[in-house]
């Protein structure tokens, strides 16, 4: 199978709620091609739902490296720091997410976050 068949085979996997195959199929992926972001981010989804938390932290910090305008991997990343318990690291991502794109879940975040700080 080719890359592009495989990566198909992992957004499949991801598709049908089974994120531990998708990243077994996802990660070698990345490896080979380090510069797909596409296949960067869905690896790291896989890892969130997962709770490989620290996996999901290191791709989506290459993610906001590489294009710090992109404001979902600014958001997942943040929510991946508020879930290993660093809402003072997730507060930044969280908001300029939210300042760069007008969702509520954004918003929500931001705000469930700075309670958290208190």
């Amino acid at each position: 199978m080719n890359m592009f068949d495989e990566y198909r085979r992992g957004l499949l996997f991801m598709r049908m709620g089974e994120p531990a195959s998708a990243a077994r199929i996802l990660a070698p992926i990345v490896s080979a091609e380090p510069a797909n972001a596409e296949a960067r981010l869905q690896l790291a989804l896989a890892y969130f739902a997962t709770a490989q938390l620290n996996r999901a932290r290191d791709e989506l910090s290459v993610l906001v490296e590489r294009d710090p305008s992109d404001h979902y991997s600014h958001h997942v990343l943040g929510r991946t720091l508020e879930r290993l318990g660093r809402p003072a690291e997730a507060l930044p991502h969280l908001r300029l997410a939210a300042a760069m794109s007008p969702v509520p879940e954004y918003r929500d975040a931001v705000d469930r976050v700075s309670r958290q700080r208190g």
